[in-house]
């Protein structure tokens, strides 16, 4: 048996529905059209190819969201990855969709680390092993945390959703398999890079873990990093670009002889659309486009959101808009439920669509000034600066937050130009995903809240609320005007 042969790897992470092309720079850029040609031109030059796709395929497009995802499944039944593990924009319709949406699909879906709480019942097959060419690949599937946050209402679901928990889960599956003469292991994960690099710090040599290739964090890399002699890689995201391994295996050794990674862009010049996966996506597109091209509103030019981790100009406005059109004081608005970083002048229903993916009631929660207090501070922690994916907040106006990074502290703290005592209240507002996970996301336990005032729902539909404002007020604006300042 021949001792060294090649295989090439291609991979996609967070491609959240990102289907059509674009022009960027004069050229036509990402598409799945365009990805599934470069992928089929790779299968074509290369005897052993395997391509999957590390979480978060669902989400960020009209097509998926007015179809829950089964648009999204058949354009991947198409384009056909080897094996896909679960983001946690996949449980965003609903576990019981999730499990729908899996029997459509045509290719394997793994994950090792969510399962029903009362008998430890995996929900998904942990693994998947690929034969090649005589080679055996071992793929484990791990989800972020995050994903038990969106599924709280559910009590019967579970995660190990600690690093150490992780990878003692991933200990167990390599040493069951490693008696089937698994020539090399790559773990395909959905939980940041930060993270990857924290579970690779920690992963036994024994268990003979390869690659990790992650998702999550979006995080564009120019060459792989190298953690324990196990190199992570992710494809930032979208359809953009695609990652490539092309690996010698030593399959006397089991192991990784030799590798090449890198990086590749996804437009015009380096791919040739695939006719079949556009016939799938237009029939989707033309009857979204029908319903979603209506324009709703016109600002007075182009609002940004370019960051999640900083005061933006449309997470100004929409914040804006639920705190008057509901009667509260401050509305914290999740920065990460905002999809566009931009949008305007001319608004239509599928930007709109595009930018607020999710709907959530609205909870109105009385608070104290020394209660916000803790929770500015608890969001402003330095875990949010130091690469760690946490929750974050758009500030209506009036409140008034200048944060000293360096000495942990409050600089300025008013509503209104007033200082905010220990003991006023304040009639905030939260989405609902941030409200069942208060204490996790704001850092004060939500029984004291509740001793305040009785929690009430103000609106069943933000997005109703939204909406409604921006058909009625046309040239609206919004600039940054330093409610939330860091120094």
């Amino acid at each position: 048996m021949e001792r060294y042969k090649k295989i090439t790897l291609l991979h996609s992470n967070d491609m959240h529905g990102d289907f059509t092309a674009e022009t960027v720079d004069e050229k036509l850029t990402g598409g799945v059209s365009l990805l599934s040609g470069y992928i089929s031109r790779v299968r074509k030059e290369e005897k052993n190819t395997v391509y999957c796709i590390a979480g978060d395929m669902f989400r960020g497009s009209v097509i998926d969201s007015d179809y829950k995802g089964i648009s999204t499944i058949e354009i991947m039944n198409a384009i056909s990855p080897d094996v896909v593990t679960l983001g946690n924009h996949e449980i965003d319709y609903g576990l019981s969709h999730l499990l729908f949406l899996e029997k459509c699909a045509k290719f394997p879906i793994i994950n090792a680390n969510l399962y029903i709480k009362s008998n430890f019942t995996r929900l998904f097959n942990p693994y998947k092993i690929i034969e090649i060419d005589g080679m055996k690949i071992l793929f484990i599937g791990i989800i972020t945390e995050e994903v038990i946050a969106q599924a709280k209402k559910d009590e019967l679901i579970g995660s190990f959703v600690d690093i150490h928990e992780a990878a003692a889960e991933i200990g167990r599956i390599c040493n069951a398999y490693n008696s089937t003469d698994i020539d090399f292991t790559v773990l395909l994960t959905h939980i940041g890079f930060e993270e990857d690099k924290q579970l690779a710090a920690i992963l036994d040599s024994n268990w003979g873990v390869d690659i990790i290739i992650g998702g999550h964090s979006h995080t564009f890399l120019e060459k792989p990093e190298i953690v324990k002699g196990i190199p992570i890689v992710q494809a930032g995201t979208g359809t953009d670009c695609i990652g490539r391994f092309d690996i010698v295996v030593d399959t006397q050794e089991n192991c990784i002889d030799s590798y090449n990674w890198q990086s590749v862009e996804i437009n015009e010049h380096n791919c040739v659309p695939d006719p079949e996966i556009e016939k799938v996506l237009n029939r989707y597109k033309s009857e979204t486009d029908k319903k979603y091209g209506r324009v709703i509103t016109r600002f007075n030019r182009r609002l940004t959101h370019p960051d999640r981790y900083r005061e933006t100009e449309l997470g100004g406005l929409l914040s804006d808009i639920l705190q008057e059109s509901l009667g509260l004081d401050i509305m914290l608005m999740g920065s990460g439920g905002i999809r566009l970083k931009e949008m305007g002048p001319l608004v239509t229903f599928a930007d709109f669509t595009r930018c607020l993916p999710y709907d959530d009631p609205v909870y109105m929660l009385t608070v104290t000034g020394s209660q916000l207090k803790k929770m500015m501070l608890y969001v402003l922690r330095d875990e949010v600066w130091q690469g760690a994916h946490t929750e974050f907040y758009q500030l209506s106006k009036g409140l008034k937050v200048v944060y000293d990074r360096q000495k942990k502290q409050l600089l300025e703290f008013s509503f209104n130009g007033i200082p905010i005592t220990d003991s006023r209240p304040f009639k905030i507002g939260l989405e609902k995903y941030h409200f069942v996970n208060f204490e996790e996301f704001l850092g004060i336990p939500l029984a004291e809240v509740e001793a305040n005032r009785k929690i009430t729902v103000v609106s069943t539909s933000e997005k109703d609320v939204i909406e409604e404002y921006l058909t009625t007020h046309q040239h609206l604006d919004r600039e940054t005007d330093g409610r939330l300042t860091l120094i």
